[in-house]
């Protein structure tokens, strides 16, 4: 189905490999000289940045520094940038490389290219292309020889040809003789002497070498380490300078293997690769049309951009496990003085594609000219044991095959062996085809043809590239289908402070612990509430906490119902409660009406922490804290029908409360529901409402009900700004009220005057000396408060408080006024200030209206 190739590629090796981490690390920086050849010198100028002179100097060399000193040995090339000046008398010339034995040194070529920085370091830069990412682009670019130094366990290669030998064809290659990518990859220009060394000990033995002949650029130092004379007493004479190699100690961003801590090796094998360019249209046509949608829209703009920009996909990896290459390799064969014979060489090799060995093995039978395939051998890839000798540790696939032959004794004119690459497939290639391969493609399955394409697919954003954009592309290729209408992206899970978990960080969060603590529908719900369209979660448990409490205020109220006998009367098949005369029952049906909506609009958006807050808002703030109130007298009532209306719309109302929560707490809500009532089923299987608001909300009953929860807060806002007792109960001076006022007052002032602490209401023509003025709709009240609390001490302390505030208002908004504290201080630090300053603000603001208030008082 796809155009496949195998070829040279920049190639992560670390022990069977694992996914990479770059670490910023202590490193060093070596500067070395490169002899020019043939005796050739310059004038190496320097000037600042006004173009004045500060150095002016005749070398007979070109400067290079590098952070892997034991990689010099396969260089290809000196690049500089085409601008800088400093160079432009040697572009063109030869080079030494400075290691190894004298004799055999390689000259290499000094050329140009846009990837040397001439401000960093010596502005020279040495291309090393088969083991840098950067260099490997500019070798491509320049047509330049990629020499591989380390095998797979990470030490130099101690294989092939002697060093003499290997180092004179490279010679010739770089005078300008063809080779092939095999040849130039077969030879080993690693000396004797650190033939077999791990790659870090060859680098201490490369600097020594190179320091010891005195090719290391020397700089002075009083630095008593390197042999300088240290200050003794006060007042000596300085320490001596003393002349010591140029290496800079400085932090490098260096690959670790994620799981094994191992620094990653870059090296070129060869690789497998789908030429991703020509199965990549219908994927951008299918969500460009629509076809495909993403949620949120942003993703789209990543998902273009990948897309529109992608290169050829490298499909194989060197791991113990996965789906193996399904390609078997076998020796050429060809003819040497008259005598057939097989060709094992790399570049020689035939391949095979099949199914599987048997396969293979046919394949195989027929292009050496076999009738049968007895004497086809199948042997083990060498990758998949570990090698055993030397000359199994070559790279390539045929190596062990080779070596295996040779030890068993087989006859090459009479059996040929053939083995399979030792590379798996990409996780991402084979898992690309999950949607149809779970469903029993290539078979015309009854399982593909009712479930293929799905409707959503849920995941994380940070494999938009990986999975779903592979996802598409390949389902479109292979079936010519898209897999799914709809991708939703949601956020990636993060400490409170919004920083990526880490071990090593120490910031963690293990959800068994949180579960244990909390409780898993306090964990739930919390990841919902906070999983912003499009944004991050910030797993904080103060939070999950909250929602914890969110889970028993429910119980609590499920409880209150038992004990009013809610449970004993409630029928749970009667349906939405109507013709409803007391005006807190309608009120708080019209209320789950209009959540139910609210929550159903979110959720079809994928809005899910909309859907969560105003789940959390109706439950805690409307149900168990509002309705519970109002119908407590209704329940104490001494009209029957009254109780029996308010039993079953309390029952009603608290199923409600579990049907809607339950996709967010599904444990206690299933609890609740087989504990209150008789029922068919179970809560995962009763059916989702679908009332509407516009058929259940009493207009009328909202509007006063609205009115009372109003009044009742702004009295309780005004007590607690003025620091009024809570248990004191206090007169109400009604000033002026209209007529929904009114009667709005006579049928719930019971009600409000317990929830609000007012012992009793006086009409009155002008308010007194000493009352606080409540407005509302309709009317004004007042508040007596000059008796309640005293005066000049309450303004003391407001100041007081006010003063504090406002000092850690300034020195937050200093700080986050400075343009330098917003570009140097964590994101994170930034975004708590701006948090705290506002959280200040607000509370400096309710401070002023309560100064104001006292004024009243006055």
């Amino acid at each position: 189905y796809f155009n496949v190739w195998r070829a040279r590629s920049r190639w992560l090796e670390n022990h069977f490999y694992a996914p990479m981490l770059y670490l910023e690390v202590a490193g060093h920086m070596w500067h070395f000289k490169y002899p020019l050849a043939d005796g050739v010198t310059y004038e190496y100028v320097e000037k600042d940045e006004d173009g004045n002179v500060t150095l002016r100097e005749t070398r007979d060399y070109i400067s290079i520094a590098t952070t892997r000193p034991e990689t010099m040995l396969g260089d290809g090339a000196v690049a500089v940038h085409p601008s800088d000046e400093r160079y432009a008398p040697i572009v063109g010339k030869l080079c030494e490389i400075p290691v190894g034995p004298k004799e055999h040194r390689r000259l290499i070529p000094i050329i140009t290219d846009e990837y040397p920085d001439p401000d960093f370091g010596s502005g020279a830069v040495k291309i090393t292309g088969a083991h840098d990412f950067n260099d490997y682009q500019v070798a491509k670019r320049g047509g330049i020889p990629m020499y591989r130094l380390m095998d797979t366990q990470g030490k130099m290669r101690a294989d092939g040809a002697g060093y003499a030998q290997c180092a004179e064809t490279a010679q010739d290659i770089a005078g300008g003789r063809e080779a092939s990518e095999a040849e130039v990859d077969a030879l080993n220009l690693v000396p004797e002497s650190y033939r077999g060394l791990d790659r870090f000990e060859a680098r201490k033995r490369v600097v020594a070498d190179i320091t010891a002949e005195g090719l290391a650029v020397m700089t002075m130092s009083d630095d008593p380490r390197l042999g300088g004379k240290p200050k003794k007493t006060k007042g000596e004479e300085p320490a001596p300078m003393v002349e010591v190699p140029l290496v800079e100690a400085k932090p490098i961003m260096q690959p670790f293997g994620d799981r094994s801590k191992v620094v990653i090796e870059p090296m070129l094998t060869d690789q497998w690769f789908v030429d991703a360019e020509k199965i990549v249209g219908p994927a951008l046509d299918s969500v460009r049309s629509g076809e495909v949608k993403i949620v949120p829209e942003s993703g789209e703009k990543t998902y273009y951009h990948w897309l529109e920009n992608i290169e050829p996909w490298c499909i194989s990896r060197q791991l113990w496990w996965g789906h193996q290459i399904p390609v078997w390799y076998g020796p050429s064969r060809e003819v040497v003085n008259g005598v057939e014979t097989l060709n094992f060489e790399p570049g020689q090799l035939v391949h095979f594609v099949a199914r599987n060995a048997e396969e293979a093995r046919a394949k195989a039978a027929a292009h050496y000219g076999h009738e049968g395939t007895e004497k086809i051998i199948v042997l083990r890839s060498f990758d998949r044991d570990p090698p055993k000798n030397a000359e199994d540790g070559n790279l390539d696939p045929m190596s062990g095959a080779i070596a295996a032959t040779q030890r068993a004794g087989y006859d090459p004119e009479g059996t040929i062996p053939i083995v399979q690459d030792p590379d798996v497939l990409d996780t991402w290639f084979s898992s690309g085809l999950w949607p149809i391969g779970t469903l029993g493609w290539p078979e015309d399955s009854d399982e593909l043809a009712r479930y293929f394409p799905t409707s959503v697919l849920v995941t994380g954003q940070d494999i938009l590239f990986f999975w779903v954009a592979r996802m598409i592309m390949m389902q479109l290729a292979v079936v010519d289908k898209i897999p799914f209408h709809e991708v939703y992206l949601h956020g990636l899970v993060r400490d409170a402070k919004g920083k990526k978990m880490s071990k090593s960080v120490g910031n963690v969060i293990d959800p068994l612990e949180i579960i244990d603590e909390y409780g898993a529908d306090a964990l739930r719900f919390a990841s919902a509430a906070m999983a912003a369209l499009g944004g991050v979660l910030k797993l904080d448990m103060q939070r999950i906490a909250g929602y914890r409490n969110f889970g028993t205020k429910l119980w609590n109220a499920t409880r209150f119902a038992e004990m009013n006998a809610v449970y004993d009367h409630y029928d749970p098949a009667a349906g939405v409660p109507s013709d409803l005369s007391q005006t807190a029952n309608a009120w708080i049906v019209g209320e789950t009406a209009r959540v139910r909506e609210e929550v159903d609009a979110a959720l079809a958006a994928y809005k899910f922490n909309d859907a969560a807050l105003g789940l959390y808002a109706y439950v805690w703030g409307k149900v168990c804290d509002w309705y519970v109130e109002f119908a407590e007298p209704l329940l104490a009532s001494e009209d029957t029908a009254v109780q029996a209306e308010t039993r079953q719309t309390m029952g009603w109302v608290l199923d409600q409360c579990m049907i809607l929560l339950h996709p967010f707490m599904p444990f206690i809500t299933e609890e609740l529901w087989a504990t209150t009532a008789k029922r068919p089923n179970m809560i995962v299987h009763a059916d989702w409402p679908s009332y509407g608001a516009s058929d259940l909300i009493n207009s009328a009953a909202d509007k006063e009900m609205t009115w009372v929860i109003t009044l009742i807060e702004n009295i309780r806002s005004l007590r607690a700004q003025m620091h009024v007792p809570a248990g004191l109960k206090l007169p109400l001076l009604q000033l002026e009220l209209d007529e929904a006022g009114q009667a709005a007052w006579d049928r719930n002032a019971a009600l409000i005057m317990r929830l609000a602490r007012v012992e009793s209401l006086h009409l009155v023509d002008a308010l007194p000396k000493g009352a606080v003025t409540l407005p509302c709709e309709g009317g004004v009240f007042g508040l007596p408060l000059s008796d309640a609390i005293d005066v000049d001490e309450e303004k003391e302390r407001l100041s007081k408080s006010m003063g504090k505030l406002e000092k850690e208002l300034g020195g937050l908004q200093g700080r986050l006024n400075n343009p330098k504290f917003v570009a140097s201080a964590p994101d994170e630090v930034v975004e708590e200030n701006r948090e705290r300053a506002a959280q200040l603000q607000d509370e400096i603001s309710k401070l002023s209206a309560a100064v104001d208030r006292l004024a009243e008082l006055a």
